[in-house]
């Protein structure tokens, strides 16, 4: 089974925590609490391939940013989040996005950009197409998620690791030898 290696970052507040938990254990969880980082893992099928996810909820807060270094290192697939109901996390994600690429010393990563609590449309102040404008700029996949009422959460998590395999595909996915045995 092949392990992948998934990044969830974003400021704090953005529902990074709160939309792990409901991918992993399909909970919803209402309290905030501030993270400094939780390791996840799960097994999925995902286009009949097993997979073994392992997720990596980091912290929002400013204090925990030298820790982003290992994480960008290490990682294969990068969760940017954002919540649409707040400007400055939206704008946060240009300098995260360009550390992750200094850090991997690439110009193209497997990302996804994630416009967290559109449960909360009311209290919106980024819309959708400006999460789309980003997406483009970014050279990656967009959705709005809900982790609360589990809009587009297993999505996001899939699509890294699709974007992971279109780049390495697993062992059993590549071309097959075929044998041709001739009876003389």
């Amino acid at each position: 089974m092949r392990e992948y290696k998934l990044v969830v970052l974003g400021c704090a507040g953005v529902g990074k925590s709160a939309l792990t938990v409901q991918f992993v254990q399909g909970i919803f969880v209402e309290k905030y609490d501030p993270t400094i980082e939780d390791s996840y893992r799960k097994a999925v099928e995902i286009d009949d391939q097993q997979c073994m996810l392992e997720l990596l909820d980091t912290a929002g807060t400013e204090q925990f940013t030298a820790m982003r270094d290992l994480y960008m290192k290490n990682g294969q697939g990068f969760l940017l989040v954002y919540s649409i109901t707040a400007q400055s996390t939206f704008v946060e994600l240009q300098d995260i996005r360009e550390q992750i690429l200094r850090v991997k010393d690439q110009d193209n990563v497997p990302m996804v950009l994630a416009g967290n609590k559109s449960d909360l449309e009311d209290e919106r102040t980024i819309g959708k197409d400006q999460g789309y404008t980003l997406s483009k700029q970014f050279s990656c996949s967009f959705y709005e998620t809900s982790a609360k009422a589990s809009i587009n959460v297993q999505d996001v998590f899939h699509d890294l690791v699709r974007q992971i395999n279109s780049r390495s595909p697993p062992q059993n996915m590549k071309k097959k030898k075929h044998w041709i045995c001739s009876l003389i």
